[in-house]
């Protein structure tokens, strides 16, 4: 009887079919190549790890180089450019208006040239100062009260007379005194073009003057005496001669009370002065 390991044996490879001796050589040949080949492989990685490893424990070695970037092209897009003529838009009569919208100018950066308002207020330095009259005057500065104006002497005018206060929106008065005489002066400011609005008042008012009595007399004694327009107007009053010099300069208009014996040439001087100092108080002269 057969031993039992033989016959375990033989029945487990009675059925099998034995691949001829040629292909299993084949076989044992491809294989052999194939670990030889990631044999290589293994190789060369562990080659190339141990190379990286080099590099970055050296700080100073130059870095690999980097392929440049593939950058493609891009083309503009062409943007429509705005009309520069307004566009019109149809109104109500069938006609075209110009559009609220297209065609405004754009706004200036810095908003242009800045202008400051100037002051209003008459500095002291535009009404005269003692150094423009004779020795032995003093100086009374503040409202100047009494009868003194040409406005007050108007009052003996039965006319109604113009106003020689146009506009007025600031005004300045002085005073000398001396042993012998006695000068008061008044500055006043008028807005636009009111000054000379105020010198064509003046005119009309010594002009016009129909006086109480028959004998006083209003007149323009000279003119063109300084500044933009110097006029010296005289009165007679009762027998009492008066003088009154008014001088007009830019925006400003100055009336003085003087000596009622002051003569046409004696008033150019004093208005010549008196223009000079009212380029002090505007940015005319």
């Amino acid at each position: 009887m057969p031993d039992p390991i033989f016959s375990d044996l033989y029945q487990d490879t009675e059925h099998l079919i034995w691949a001829p001796t040629e292909q299993v050589r084949r076989r044992g040949r491809q294989r052999a190549r194939r670990t030889q080949v990631a044999a290589g492989l293994a190789a060369a990685v562990a080659v190339a790890v141990v190379a990286t490893g080099v590099v970055l424990a050296r700080p100073d070695a130059a870095p690999p180089p980097v392929p440049p970037a593939t950058v493609e092209p891009i083309t503009p897009t062409s943007v429509p450019t705005p009309s520069s003529t307004p566009s019109a838009e149809p109104s109500a009569s069938g006609t075209s208006t110009p559009s609220r919208t297209a065609g405004e100018p754009a706004a200036s950066i810095g908003g242009g040239p800045t202008s400051r308002t100037p002051s209003r207020t008459i500095p002291a330095a535009a009404t005269l100062q003692l150094a423009d009259l004779p020795t032995g005057f003093t100086m009374q500065t503040g409202k100047v009260d009494g009868d003194w104006s040409l406005e007050f002497m108007s009052s003996r005018c039965v006319n109604e007379s113009p106003s020689l206060s146009d506009r007025e929106v600031a005004t300045r008065s002085v005073a000398f005194n001396s042993p012998s005489d006695w000068i008061v002066q008044r500055v006043t400011r008028h807005s636009g073009a009111s000054a000379t609005t105020v010198m064509k008042n003046l005119r009309k008012l010594v002009t016009g003057c129909e006086m109480e009595q028959p004998d006083d007399s209003l007149s323009i004694m000279a003119e063109s005496l300084g500044g933009d327009d110097g006029v010296l107007v005289g009165s007679d009053v009762g027998g009492r001669p008066g003088r009154w010099l008014v001088v007009r300069q830019g925006d400003l208009v100055a009336q003085l009370r003087l000596d009622s014996q002051t003569t046409p040439t004696e008033a150019r001087r004093t208005a010549r002065s008196v223009a000079n100092r009212l380029c002090a108080g505007t940015d005319t002269c």
